[in-house]
C-alpha cells in the first residue's frame, strides 16, 4: 500500500511524497526511517521495486523532488542548497531521523551533501551512480543537446517507451527497462504525451555539477555508506573505489552488466547489494 504525504519544501515549495506500508499496518513509525532519492528526470515511483521489501523493516518514504513527479515545478531555484533543504523539511516534517538515504543519480549527490551537512540526521547512506568530479562544459552540452532532441510530444504512451527503449540515438543496444523508466515519467497533455518535468528546469539542476566537484563533502560523510556501481554505468571503477577511500566509512558493490539505471532494471541483484550493506550498517 503507498499513500500521499505533502511537504512543505524548502522556500515554501510543495512536494509529494510517498510512504509505503509494509505487511505489518501502523508499525511504520517504530521502523527505522528510509529516505528514498530518485535521479535527475526521474520520480519517487521509480523505487516501488526497492520500497516493496524495504518496507517489511523500515518506513520508507519515497520522495517526488521538486520540479519532478507530483512535486510542485517552481520557476526558479534548482540549486544544490534547494535540493538539500527539501530534504531536511521531509527528514524533519515526518520525523524520519535519524535516516537511511538511498539515492540514484543527483539523488544520492543531494543524500551525501545532506549527510555531510547534517550527520546527526543520517544513519547510512547508498549512493548508486553519481560521480564526485565535476562533469565538465563538453558533456553537459551532449546532455543538454540529447534531452531538447526528445521528439515532443509523443502520440502515446507506447511511442514514447519504444523510442526511449529502442529508438534513441544515445542508445548502444536496445533497453525494455529504460523503455519503461521513462515511460513512468510521461504524462498525457494536450497534443500528447510529455514529460512531468520542464526541461529547463532539469538543465538548470545539472549545471550545478559541471564545474564543481564534490570530493570535500564527500569525505564528511561520517556514516557507513554504501559505493554502488553498475559495470554498464556512468561511473568508473577508478573514481568509484577512490569515493569508497575518501569516505571514513566506505564499502563498495559493483553490478555485473547493469547501467545507470541499475536500481531499476536489475532489481534483485541491487536488492543483494543493498540489503547486507543496511543490516550491517543498521546493527553496527
Amino acid at each position: 500500500m503507498v499513500r500521499r504525504i505533502d511537504v512543505t519544501g524548502a522556500g515554501g515549495v510543495r512536494l509529494a511524497a510517498w510512504e509505503y506500508e509494509g505487511t505489518v499496518p501502523g508499525s511504520g513509525g517504530s521502523r527505522p526511517g528510509v529516505l528514498l532519492l530518485h535521479g535527475l528526470l526521474g520520480r519517487g515511483s521509480h523505487w516501488a521495486g526497492s520500497a516493496g521489501w524495504l518496507a517489511e523493516r523500515h518506513r520508507v518514504i519515497a520522495l517526488d523532488q521538486r520540479g519532478h513527479g507530483s512535486s510542485e515545478r517552481p520557476g526558479a531555484e534548482y540549486s544544490r542548497a534547494a535540493y538539500v533543504g527539501d530534504v531536511r523539511a521531509v527528514v524533519e516534517s515526518l520525523a524520519l531521523g535519524p535516516a537511511v538515504l538511498i539515492g540514484h543519480g543527483a539523488g544520492a549527490l543531494t543524500a551525501w551533501q545532506f549527510a555531510a551537512r547534517h550527520p546527526e540526521s543520517v544513519r547510512a547512506l547508498v549512493i548508486s551512480d553519481m560521480r564526485a568530479s565535476a562533469l565538465g562544459i563538453a558533456a553537459q552540452r551532449e546532455w543538454v543537446d540529447w534531452l531538447r532532441g526528445w521528439p515532443l510530444p509523443f502520440a502515446s504512451l507506447g511511442e514514447a517507451e519504444k523510442w526511449f527503449a529502442a529508438g534513441d540515438p544515445w542508445l548502444e543496444r536496445p533497453s525494455a527497462a529504460r523503455g519503461a523508466y521513462y515511460a513512468e515519467v510521461m504524462e498525457r497533455a494536450g497534443d500528447g504525451w510529455r514529460p512531468v518535468f520542464e526541461p529547463e528546469h532539469m538543465i538548470a539542476s545539472r549545471e550545478a555539477w559541471v564545474h564543481d566537484s564534490h570530493w570535500d563533502e564527500l569525505g564528511q560523510v561520517a556514516c557507513p555508506t554504501l559505493v554502488l556501481r553498475g559495470t554498464e554505468g556512468e561511473l568508473g571503477r577508478a573514481e568509484a573505489q577512490e569515493m569508497v577511500r575518501v569516505l571514513p566509512r566506505g564499502q563498495y558493490a559493483e553490478l555485473r552488466g547493469a547501467g545507470h539505471l541499475a536500481h531499476y532494471e536489475r532489481q534483485e541483484a541491487w536488492r543483494e547489494a543493498v540489503e547486507p550493506f543496511l543490516a550491517g550498517a543498521l546493527t553496527a
